[in-house]
């Protein structure tokens, strides 16, 4: 049973455009997992399709928080299906330990990029996110009880799961693959993407992804984020709403994303 609510806080915070720019920054949060990044590295193709990634997240970001159950069902089933094939014989996509590991990511950056964007969360609205977003692990799989279960128990897993992130030559190599596709088209998003992946992550990963990073670039993030919270919020909603409005349109159309039968 997913939101049912347009007060819900999952269906507010993760409609909002602004948190696209976290999108990188999740994503090098996710593979600094050595076990995620073979599992990217050994199944996925960043150089010729780097946005394939980010379209099956926000199909399934966007499915779970606004669709009805039965297409929640289809887009869980889809994604259940893919992740049935990322195996290796260090990894496995299901596996729980993964599962939360992303799952909390997609949480903690949409938190991340909300308060900059649009405005601080309040402990109550925090709480109740975070209790929404399990879905993101638990409709994969992940036992409801091995999700935190108040904000202090998140804080306390976060802190040891960034203690153990270790960024390797695969993590790296994927990296350089996202912010440098193949296609020169999508160059200006990817240098954004990694400008806004270096002012978000902390010092010690930024340096271990090889991203550089001065006290201008340090002025020049600050100034962005600033701007952005002053402007954006003040935005007519259809604007900052239109990515998940136009994802769930094509997810419930006939063009939408692919049913279950079809990759199973």
């Amino acid at each position: 049973m997913g939101p049912t609510s347009d007060d819900s806080p999952l269906r507010r915070i993760s409609s909002e455009v602004s948190l696209l720019g976290g999108a990188g920054y999740a994503v090098l949060l996710q593979i600094a997992h050595p076990s995620v990044a073979q599992g990217v590295h050994d199944h996925s193709d960043f150089s010729s399709r780097p946005l394939d990634r980010l379209r099956g997240t926000l199909y399934y970001v966007y499915g779970l928080a606004y669709g009805s159950e039965e297409e929640r069902e289809r887009v869980r089933a889809i994604v259940l299906a893919m992740h049935r094939r990322v195996t290796g014989p260090t990894y496995r996509a299901l596996d729980p330990d993964l599962l939360m590991w992303v799952a909390a990511t997609l949480f903690h950056s949409g938190v991340r990029l909300y308060e900059l964007t649009v405005r601080e969360l309040s402990e109550e609205e925090f709480a109740d996110y975070l209790d929404e977003a399990s879905m993101f692990a638990t409709a994969l799989g992940l036992p409801p009880e091995e999700w935190p279960a108040s904000p202090a128990e998140f804080d306390v897993y976060w802190d040891k799961a960034m203690d153990r992130l270790e960024v390797g030559d695969v993590a790296r190599g994927l990296a350089a693959q996202l912010f440098r596709p193949a296609n020169p088209l999508l160059w200006p998003l990817t240098y954004t993407q990694r400008f806004l992946s270096g002012g978000l992550l902390p010092p010690e990963l930024r340096e271990k992804y090889g991203i550089r990073w001065s006290s201008g670039h340090q002025r020049g993030f600050d100034l962005l984020m600033r701007t952005t919270r002053r402007v954006y919020p003040h935005l007519p909603d259809r604007v900052r709403t239109l990515p998940a409005a136009l994802y769930l349109r094509s997810l419930r159309g006939r063009k939408g994303w692919l049913r279950p039968k079809a990759v199973v």
